[in-house]
């Protein structure tokens, strides 16, 4: 009865997908271009690039957040690594841009051409997406904050202020990346338009009411692209499955791109999960989404094209510390991802693969100082289980060439005998390749479920396992098993275990295969008549089963690594989890698609960054962290290893490979922080200080272009006057007698702000995450006023970025300020923000990086700035690092500290930021790491007190200042603890000794004493 049941199901499906093969011909759908050139096509299948089908698995990078570009090449070398053919980035407007007279692409990390000469050595192409907007969490969505003031209109739409405000940065964007596209031979591969702009509706895209003014916008973005040298696709990514903008397969009006995607966040994009209701429902843990009847319903003719899919979750003001990893941990990483192959996906992007950090003033109100974001590569650059689980998927996209042309033939429970388990069936009508996605039949569950997979190969139809044990889905997990996969010129007629890649050696296939520790598999491969075991680490059960027209061979895999010979030829090594994490095929080519003749393989090390063969002799470089031994699987004519410049002592193996034995780095320790400096940095509250400087500008506008009018007069909206981020001081002065005065002041999620009044404290408005303007009425019983002169109320208040989208207009600063009491009210008022304003003084860290601090605005944060007549904190408190503030007030404390650290070592270094248990937590801190903001520490609304600080910024080898403004909001004072410590040390390539220079830690100069 079972092998009747067994034939009937066989003879069925083999007659379903022979009508399916014939009704579904590749050919129906005919490759499309942009008309523009041919190198980059696409069909409903998958992209192509030079005539080859593409997976595209890419993931974002910000340079912007990372501001040493030679650090850039360690993180795409981390991205190549891992598997991936791509990588984006948007670019910052707001970064390259001070003022409305001036693009900066040229000064330090402003100069981007750097990213695409890496990815062109590397071998990776890269999604280009330069906004003008592009949210990405940034302070104002990445819009320049001058243009926050309503002076260029609503933003985002085709008002010709706001289009004229665009053009010079989006001309140069694309002016620069034209030199850099495949068309020309490099890895520019598609150029997105805008971001996250579903607005081609009005109302509901379902009822196909055009919007005109944004068509309008979209075809001003792409003429200008086009004017501009841009020959690649353009894209566009809708924010959701809702609005079905910009494809030309759903619309037939204007402003269309060529190949439309989506962008989907399953898990929620941020750790506050209440956040993602309006658009995810109620949060569900590892509950997956149906995108296949997007794609065929929104875009049919184009690929299943995903330019953001969740690769973590940003922290917000308030979230826990560290952020909440355990919501996109590595298990996410290995359902979510193949639940999108499962739906026929063959372009997808993670956002982020590295977030780096919100330094100086980038963040919107939003995020923390960190932007982790629970990215495969942490914040610290550092790799673990996620980023290793990501690449066990991305390596097989990378070798499954017959993946980027396959049609669903069916999904459900029929294709296993469990119930709770169910698999998606796609198949490449080319070649009869198959490939099953199973999952849990409720994705939230984390059962562990055994099953039998029921598959149609070219050997009929088969329930493997045949020979024993079962498949299983064991917790939040995900399988994608094949048939009929070609590897060279042989066919893996179905397996068990996943495959992981495959290379061809000396005219010979080496085919990798793992599966999760512990468990076992079966695989069967065409024209093998029997096998030998040639290692067997952590292996049990081998059996080899001879058949008709192959080979089958089933196992036990626990940790290690297992070698079998076939006697085709064909040499196949099983690998459990573990050391599936540590296996490695690095390119020998920069072909981003890495052919099968083109890599090696490599088990062992932390990382492997690449690998290179000359004559008899293989070059690796990468990263160790513990002391570990190197097998190499390497062409014969290999005869000698070099590891990072170093000979490797290695014998060859019983079944060819060079094996050998790397040494842990040595251990790093760091100085500690001595000497610490103390000065008063707020003389501004004293009515004897005299703001009369180029620091400070009247504040007498009576009239804004800002549609949120001020409740009193004059505006006192900080962008109106040129400070835009962060901390900004207001003197507001008055004559007579008053009883109080009434402030009500906006400055976004977890601001503040404190007041002065005739050098006497008043009051704090201490800040909430959740709250994103502060009032408070304050009284003047307590203070002298004088009768002679002037009083002088001080407001001091800290932002913290612009609010995104259509909020990016809501203003910074006060919005309502009356006197009690008075009959005359304030005479005038005056205000102070980041030395020059717009002038942007110190263009190498940018226009974010400082704030309106007195010692910020004379540069007591900057190298050889002389501290020689500062107070010095006392010797116990200097020695533990614990630096206090008496009274509300706010202080500058510095120290320098020389390090010597050792060459040839990837070294990453953070900051701990700390408050003891006694003390106030009303305060807020910044840290400044050689004139670099690297730290915004709240202790009462946040909880970040690991700030990572990237070799660069970081002198390795001689001098740092390192510094610390501390803002008192009581009169409890405060007391901040600061420590450093080493994340990590790994023998490297990345020499952080020599990284960066001093181009990038300019120095104190004499123009900063004119902003006192």
């Amino acid at each position: 009865m079972v092998n009747l049941t067994r034939l009937l199901y066989g003879l069925c499906l083999t007659l379903l997908l022979c009508l399916f093969v014939t009704g579904q011909d590749s050919t129906q759908w005919p490759l499309k271009d942009d008309g523009l050139n041919e190198v980059v096509q696409w069909d409903h299948y998958s992209f192509q690039v030079h005539g080859q089908r593409i997976f595209v698995f890419s993931g974002e990078f910000h340079y912007w957040r990372i501001p040493v570009p030679d650090i850039w090449r360690d993180i795409l070398e981390k991205i190549k690594a891992a598997g991936f053919t791509a990588f984006a980035f948007y670019s910052s407007w707001a970064y390259h841009a001070p003022n409305n007279h001036t693009l900066d692409f040229s000064t330090g990390a402003h100069d981007i051409v750097p990213l695409y000469e890496l990815a062109k050595e590397l071998g990776l192409y890269i999604i280009v997406r330069p906004g003008p907007y592009v949210n990405a969490e940034a302070n104002a969505g990445g819009f320049p904050l001058w243009l926050t003031t309503g002076e260029y209109g609503t933003l985002r739409n085709n008002d010709t202020r706001y289009t004229k405000a665009w053009t010079p940065y989006f001309t140069k964007v694309s002016e620069i990346t034209s030199k850099y596209q495949v068309t020309d031979g490099e890895n520019a591969m598609v150029y997105q338009i805008e971001n996250e702009y579903g607005n081609q509706w009005e109302g509901s895209a379902v009822d196909r009411v055009p919007n005109e003014t944004a068509i309008h916008y979209m075809e001003l973005l792409e003429a200008n692209a086009r004017a501009n040298g841009i020959v690649i696709p353009l894209t566009s990514n809708d924010p959701n499955m809702n609005t079905h903008s910009w494809g030309s397969d759903w619309s037939d009006e204007g402003g269309n791109v060529d190949v439309a995607g989506v962008d989907s966040y399953p898990s929620c994009w941020t750790c506050d999960l209440s956040q993602c209701t309006s658009t995810n429902g109620e949060y569900v843990a590892f509950s997956v989404m149906n995108y296949f009847d997007y794609f065929e319903e929104s875009s049919p003719t184009m690929p299943s094209f995903m330019p953001e899919f969740q690769g973590g979750s940003y922290n917000p003001w308030g979230g826990p510390e560290g952020g909440c990893a355990e919501n996109s941990d590595a298990d996410f990483a290995n359902l979510f991802y193949r639940w999108n192959i499962g739906q026929r996906v063959t372009a997808m992007s993670l956002y982020m693969l590295f977030g780096g950090t919100n330094w100086g003033s980038l963040a919107a109100p939003v995020t923390a100082s960190s932007y982790d974001y629970s990215a495969p590569i942490s914040e610290d650059r550092s790799i673990g289980s996620k980023y290793y689980e990501t690449k066990l998927l991305a390596l097989f996209t990378r070798c499954a060439k017959d993946l980027t042309v396959t049609d669903l033939i069916g999904n459900g429970t029929q294709y296993t005998d469990n119930g709770a388990v169910r698999a998606y069936e796609l198949r490449n009508p080319e070649t009869n390749a198959a490939f099953y996605a199973t999952f849990h039949l409720n994705t939230s569950v984390a059962t562990n479920e055994a099953f039998h997979l029921k598959v149609n190969t070219s050997s009929g139809a088969l329930t493997i396992p045949r020979y024993g044990g079962k498949l299983r889905l064991n917790g939040h997990q995900s399988k994608i098993l094949v048939t009929d996969f070609r590897f060279g010129s042989n066919t893996l007629l179905y397996s068990t275990a996943e495959v992981l890649t495959y290379a061809i050696l000396d005219k010979t296939p080496t085919l990798v295969l793992w599966v999760p520790t512990g468990e076992s598999g079966e695989f069967s491969v065409k024209g093998a008549k029997k096998g030998t075991v040639k290692q067997c680490e952590g292996c049990s059960g081998v059996k080899f089963w001879k058949e008709d027209g192959g080979l089958t061979v089933s196992f036990t895999q626990s940790y290690g690594m297992t070698v079998l010979q076939l006697d085709n030829n064909v040499r196949v090594i099983l690998l459990d989890r573990t050391a599936a994490y540590k296996f490695w095929a690095p390119a020998l080519s920069n072909d981003p698609l890495v052919p099968e003749t083109e890599s090696i393989l490599v088990e062992g090390p932390y990382l492997v960054r690449s690998a290179a063969i000359e004559k008899k002799k293989l070059t690796l470089t990468g990263d160790v962290v513990n002391a570990t031994t190197l097998e190499v699987f390497a062409p014969k004519a290999v005869k000698s290893i070099t590891w990072n410049g170093k000979a490797v002592k290695t014998h060859r193996t019983e079944y060819g490979s060079l094996k050998g034995h790397l040494s842990a780095p040595q251990s790093v320790t760091l100085p500690k922080f001595e000497s610490w400096k103390f000065k008063d940095s707020l003389p501004e509250r004293f009515p004897d200080y005299d703001d009369s400087g180029a620091a400070w500008v009247d504040a007498d506008h009576m009239t804004t272009l800002n549609p949120r009018t001020p409740t009193t007069l004059p505006v006192l909206y900080a962008d109106e006057y040129g400070f835009h981020n962060g901390i900004r001081l207001w003197r507001g002065y008055f004559n007579g007698t008053a009883t109080g005065a009434f402030i009500n002041v906006q400055g976004g999620s977890a601001f503040g702000w404190s007041a002065w009044l005739n050098g006497e404290f008043l009051d704090s408005f201490l800040g909430d995450a959740s709250l994103e303007q502060g009032n408070l009425t304050l009284a003047f019983s307590n203070v002298t006023l004088n009768t002679e002169k002037p009083n002088i109320l001080l407001i001091v208040h800290d932002d913290t970025g612009h609010d995104q989208t259509t909020g990016a207009l809501n203003p910074r600063g006060i919005l309502e300020s009356r006197l009690i009491g008075s009959s005359t009210g304030f005479s005038h008022w005056r205000i102070a923000g980041t030395a020059g304003g717009e002038s942007n003084i110190d263009p190498v860290r940018g226009t974010y990086n400082e704030d309106g601090l007195y010692g910020e605005r004379v540069g007591w944060h900057l190298p050889e700035f002389d501290d020689s007549d500062w107070k010095k904190v006392s010797s116990k408190e200097s020695s533990t690092s614990l630096l206090s503030v008496q009274g509300a007030t706010v202080k500058f404390f510095r120290t320098t500290v020389p390090l010597d650290l050792p060459s040839q070592q990837d070294i990453s270094v953070s900051f701990i930021l700390s408050t003891p248990s006694s003390s106030s937590k009303a305060y807020r801190a910044q840290l400044f790491v050689n004139g670099y903001q690297y730290g915004r520490y709240h202790p009462h609304i946040g909880n970040q007190v690991v700030y990572p600080v990237p070799p660069g910024i970081l002198n390795y080898k001689g001098e740092n200042t390192i510094s610390v403004a501390i803002w008192a909001q009581t009169e409890d004072g405060a007391s901040l603890g600061l420590d450093w410590k080493v994340n990590y040390v790994a023998d490297s390539s990345l020499d952080t000794r020599n990284v960066g220079g001093e181009e990038l830690r300019p120095v104190w100069t004499e123009k900063r004493n004119d902003y006192a």
